[in-house]
C-alpha cells in the first residue's frame, strides 16, 4: 500500500507540475528607412538585378505628404500612396481594438513615417544589368488614370513612363472581402528589347506591437511552397543565415506549382499570392541594420520586345483570418492550402473538424457560448461508448473489492503473488483496471485542441455569451474582489497577483463542478490521498480560471455531463452513488479533525 500511495502522489504532483507549466506558458521600435525592391545579386543573365534596400528610400516626411487614392469596401478602409504605388494604409471596418464599438478600428497596414510601418509593394526589376533606369522604384510618383476611389466595383489604374521608353501601367482591384489583385503591364515603346522580372513584397519595420510569443500561437512568416507549409517566427527570421547574394539574412524557397507567402498576426494576415500553377521564389528576409522584415514573391524573368507588351498579375490577401472567407479563397478561388494559414497546430486533425462543427453550430444557434455547450454534448456523445465501458469497469471493480481484500490477506507480504492473483482475478471477471483512465486519455487531446481553437480563431474574438461574458476568448472579467460588481470599485488588473487570487464566477463554478464530480465516490481511506483529492478541484480552479472563458465554459459543461453519465451508468449497474452521503462524510471528517486538533492543542 505504501508503494501505491507513493506512486499516486508522484503521479498527481507531476500532473500539477504539467498544468502549472501550461498555465505559465500560456497565460491568459526605432523607425527605419524604406526598403526598395528585392535584394538579389545577378549571377546569370536570367537573374533579376536589384538595388540595395537602403539606397532608394524616400524620407519619411515625403512619404507622408505623397498624394493618395482612397480605399472603400464593405470590409476595408484606407488608401494607396502614389509614391511607389504602395498599399500601405488599411483599416478593418468590422473589427475594433476593444469591445467598445466606438473604439478605433484595427489597423492592419501603416505607411512609412509612422511607427511600425507595414506595407505592400509591387513592381519590376531589370534582369542582367542595372545600366538603364527602366523600372519604377519605391519612390516613383505614379499618376492616376481617371479619378475615383478603389472599391469592389471601381478598380484604379496607375501609370508611369520610364526615360528609356517603357510605359508601366498598374491596375489595382479589390473584392468585397480582403483580396486585392494587382496587374502590372509593361509596354516597350523603344527600339531595344528589355528583360524584366515582376515581384511582390511585404515589408514590416520592427516586430509588431503586442507580439504575444505564445508557444502554441504562430506569429511571423507564413507561407506554402508546393504543398509544404512554412511557419517562421520573427525571432527565427532574425536568426536566418546571411546570404551574400541577398545582402541580408534570408531564406529562399522555390515553388513550381502553387504557393503563397506573407506575415501572420494572431488574427490578421497579409499574404502575397502569385498566379497558381506558375513557378516563383518565396523569400523571407531580415535586414538587420534597418530592423526590417520582408517577405517576397519573385516571378521569372520576362522579355518585352520593341512594340510589345508583357503582363503579370498577383493577388494579395490583407485582412482578418476568417475561416469561411479563407476557405472560400481556397475552395472557390483555387489558392491551394490557404486554410492552413490559420494556425491549427499539431492536433490539426482534431482542431480543424472541431472548429468546423463549432462554426456550423454557431451559424444555426447564433451564440458562440451556447455553441460551445452544444459542441461539448456532441463530443461527449461521440466518446460515450468508451465512457460507458469505463464506468461499467469502475462499477465492476467495486464489486471485486471483497475478493481483492481476501487476496491481500492470503498473499500477506508476498507482493509478487498478490499482483499475479489480482491479474488472474481481473482476467476471470473480465475487468480492465485501466479502463477508468481511457476517458481522460481522450479528454486531454480534445481539451488542448479546443484550447487551440479558442486561442487562434477570430470567430471567438469578442464573441459574447450572456451577461458579463462578452468575450469568450478572454478570461472571465468578474472578480470576488468587488463581489462580482456589487461593490463600487473595479477589478484587479489582469496578470497581477490580485487578479490571480480574486477569481471570477466561471472559475468558481469550475471548482464546484470538479468537487461535485469527486463526490460520486467515497473519499479514499488513505489520509494522503484524501488530502490530495480534497485540494485538487480548488487548485485547478485557480490554474484554469484565467484561461479563456470559452474554454472554462467547456470544462464546466464537460464536468456536469460526466457527472450525469457516471451517475446513471453506475446506478444502472446497482451502484447508485451516495453523493449527499459522501458530502456529509467529508464534512464529518473535517469536524473530527478540527476537534482532534483542538483537543491536542488544549492538552498542551
Amino acid at each position: 500500500m505504501e508503494n501505491q500511495n507513493k506512486n499516486l502522489l508522484i503521479a498527481i504532483v507531476l500532473s500539477l507540475v504539467v498544468m502549472l507549466g501550461w498555465f505559465w506558458l500560456f497565460p491568459p521600435e526605432q523607425q527605419a528607412n524604406d526598403p526598395s525592391v528585392p535584394d538579389a545579386v545577378s549571377t546569370t543573365e536570367d537573374e533579376p538585378m536589384t538595388q540595395q534596400a537602403d539606397t532608394a528610400a524616400a524620407p519619411a516626411s515625403e512619404a507622408a505628404q505623397a498624394p493618395r487614392i482612397s480605399i472603400d469596401t464593405p470590409e476595408l478602409a484606407g488608401s494607396i500612396s502614389l509614391q511607389g504605388g504602395r498599399i500601405d494604409d488599411l483599416l478593418l471596418k468590422d473589427y475594433h481594438v476593444t469591445l467598445d464599438d466606438t473604439s478605433d478600428n484595427v489597423r492592419l497596414l501603416t505607411p512609412v513615417g509612422e511607427p511600425n510601418a507595414y506595407y505592400a509593394l509591387q513592381g519590376w526589376v531589370p534582369a542582367g544589368s542595372l545600366d538603364y533606369p527602366d523600372v519604377p522604384g519605391p519612390d516613383t510618383m505614379w499618376t492616376v488614370q481617371g479619378t475615383g476611389t478603389l472599391s469592389p466595383d471601381t478598380p484604379v489604374t496607375l501609370q508611369w513612363q520610364s526615360p528609356a521608353g517603357l510605359t508601366f501601367t498598374r491596375t489595382i482591384a479589390v473584392d468585397p472581402q480582403y483580396m486585392f489583385t494587382v496587374t502590372d503591364r509593361v509596354e516597350n515603346t523603344g527600339d531595344t528589347e528589355r528583360r524584366l522580372a515582376p515581384y511582390g513584397m511585404i515589408a514590416r519595420h520592427g516586430t509588431p506591437p503586442g507580439l504575444q510569443n505564445f508557444f502554441v500561437l504562430h506569429e511571423g512568416v507564413v507561407g506554402r511552397t508546393d504543398g509544404e507549409l512554412v511557419e517562421t517566427k520573427y525571432k527565427d527570421v532574425r536568426d536566418l543565415p546571411q546570404v551574400p547574394r541577398e545582402g541580408a539574412q534570408a531564406e529562399l524557397r522555390e515553388a513550381t506549382e502553387d504557393g503563397w507567402i506573407g506575415f501572420t498576426d494572431h488574427y490578421w494576415m497579409t499574404t502575397l499570392i502569385p498566379q497558381q500553377g506558375q513557378p516563383f521564389t518565396a523569400v523571407a528576409k531580415y535586414l538587420a541594420q534597418q530592423d526590417i522584415f520582408t517577405t517576397e514573391a519573385r516571378m521569372p524573368v520576362m522579355t518585352v520586345a520593341p512594340g510589345a507588351t508583357i503582363e503579370s498579375s498577383q493577388r494579395m490577401f490583407a485582412g482578418a483570418k476568417e475561416w469561411a472567407t479563407i476557405r472560400h479563397y481556397q475552395n472557390d478561388v483555387g489558392i491551394a492550402g490557404f486554410i492552413d494559414s490559420i494556425d491549427w497546430g499539431w492536433f490539426f486533425f482534431l482542431t480543424k473538424p472541431i472548429f468546423s462543427v463549432l462554426h456550423w453550430l454557431n451559424a444555426h444557434i447564433g451564440n458562440m457560448g451556447v455553441s460551445i455547450i452544444a459542441l461539448t454534448f456532441l463530443l461527449k456523445a461521440l466518446v460515450l461508448p468508451l465512457a460507458y465501458k469505463s464506468y461499467v469497469s469502475m462499477a465492476r471493480m467495486k464489486e471485486l473489492q471483497p475478493e481483492m481484500e481476501a487476496l491481500k490477506e492470503r498473499a500477506g507480504d508476498d507482493r509478487t503473488k498478490l499482483q499475479k492473483d489480482m491479474m488472474q482475478l481481473y482476467k476471470d471477471k473480465k475487468v480492465n483496471p485501466a479502463a477508468g483512465c481511457l476517458p481522460m486519455l481522450i479528454q486531454i487531446p480534445i481539451f488542448f485542441s479546443l484550447y487551440k481553437v479558442i486561442l487562434v480563431t477570430i470567430e471567438l474574438r469578442h464573441a459574447p455569451f450572456f451577461g458579463w461574458l462578452q468575450d469568450l476568448s478572454a478570461p472571465d472579467p468578474s472578480s470576488i474582489y468587488n463581489l462580482f460588481g456589487l461593490l463600487p470599485w473595479g477589478t484587479p488588473e489582469a496578470g497581477t497577483t490580485m487578479a490571480t487570487i480574486f477569481i471570477g464566477v466561471l472559475p468558481i463554478l469550475l471548482g464546484l463542478s470538479m468537487w461535485l464530480q469527486q463526490k460520486l465516490n467515497p473519499a479514499p481511506a488513505d489520509p494522503t490521498q484524501q488530502m490530495i483529492f480534497a485540494w485538487m478541484p480548488w487548485v485547478f480552479m485557480f490554474m484554469l480560471g484565467h484561461f479563456a472563458s470559452g474554454l472554462v465554459l467547456y470544462w464546466i459543461t464537460n464536468n456536469l455531463i460526466t457527472f450525469s453519465q457516471q451517475y446513471m451508468i453506475m446506478t444502472s449497474h446497482g451502484h447508485r452513488p451516495n453523493v449527499f452521503g459522501n458530502i456529509r462524510s467529508s464534512f464529518d471528517r473535517k469536524k473530527k479533525k478540527a476537534a482532534a486538533a483542538a483537543k491536542t492543542k488544549g492538552g498542551k
